[in-house]
């Protein structure tokens, strides 16, 4: 194959962005018909089709390698300009730092990495929110530089390591306990329960333990401080992540459920195999903030 031409690469990662050819056009201050060149230019240099004409657009699987492409020589460059940087007033060259996080870590441990990032100069740190278990296939697609994730194979082109544990406890609270009190213990199979949205399963594995199913009433709440707000105030029974709720189980707002163990959720950090300044910086910046706050040292998940 040809040497791919940066400019049509940066062309098709806009279309991922923008998601049709007239975003793209609107973006790259040219007009919709170079931008249809630009990209039958590139499919014809790759042999393949590369984006999907739909709404909005979408890569092929065989242009999501090229778009990862794309983002790292944007990335790149922007950090070559930046060292090339003489005071220009004009010059409005930023870093994009993508990555992708679960709700619980933004909400809590990663809070330091923003505090990091917000003393660099001229780099954009722009933020996906998707599920621990989920979060790779950000990656695979080349949406994101980085991604905290629970997977510890590593994409392909990525390294991983790993950066410590979540530690969720099934809580409620004590009125809703003696409301389904069964015994010793409580009805799994009766009483209310949240989950924060279709990809959370982590109240599953503890009904399974439990050799329950899900009760009629499961409630979705997706956003973290409201899901633990939702726990507070007697919604339904769910995972409290153990530094949001650390008080309330203190003071016993909110108690563990009767027979039920905490489940520890392993976090990794991938990123690209790249020599960035930037992105290894922000690495950096993950690792300190995960040794501050995250368990360390590996536990088995299974709460049984």
């Amino acid at each position: 194959m040809p040497a791919l031409d940066p400019t049509q690469l940066e062309t098709l990662v806009v279309i991922a962005e923008e998601g049709t050819f007239d975003a793209a056009a609107r973006r790259l201050h040219i007009t919709p018909s170079a931008v249809s060149q630009r990209i039958r230019a590139l499919e014809r240099a790759a042999g393949q089709v590369l984006v999907r004409r739909t709404t909005p657009c979408t890569p092929t699987e065989a242009g999501e390698p090229l778009i990862r492409q794309g983002r790292q020589l944007r990335l790149l460059l922007a950090e070559a300009a930046a060292t090339l940087r003489t005071g220009d007033a004009d010059d409005d060259t930023v870093v994009d730092l993508s990555v992708v996080v679960n709700a619980d870590t933004l909400a809590t441990w990663f809070r330091p990495v923003l505090d990091e990032v917000a003393t660099w100069d001229r780099t954009a740190l722009r933020i996906t929110v998707e599920d621990q278990g989920y979060s790779a296939d950000a990656l695979r697609r080349g949406e994101v530089l980085a991604a905290v994730t629970s997977e510890p194979k590593p994409v392909q082109g990525c390294t991983v390591e790993p950066l410590g544990r979540l530690r969720y406890t099934p809580g409620a609270t004590p009125a809703l306990v003696e409301r389904y009190r069964k015994g010793r213990g409580i009805d799994w199979s009766a009483m209310p329960m949240i989950v924060f949205n279709e990809k959370d399963h982590l109240q599953d594995e503890v009904l399974a333990a439990h050799g329950a199913t899900r009760p009629p009433v499961v409630h979705r709440v997706p956003s973290s401080h409201d899901f633990h707000e939702a726990i507070r105030r007697g919604l339904g029974w769910g995972m409290l992540l153990d530094a949001q709720a650390a008080a309330d189980l203190a003071s016993r707002t909110t108690i563990p459920l009767p027979g039920a163990k905490p489940i520890d959720i392993q976090l990794f950090w991938q990123r690209w195999r790249l020599d960035s300044i930037a992105l290894d910086d922000l690495s950096e910046a993950v690792r300190h903030a995960a040794r501050s706050q995250l368990r360390q040292g590996r536990q088995p998940r299974p709460p049984g």
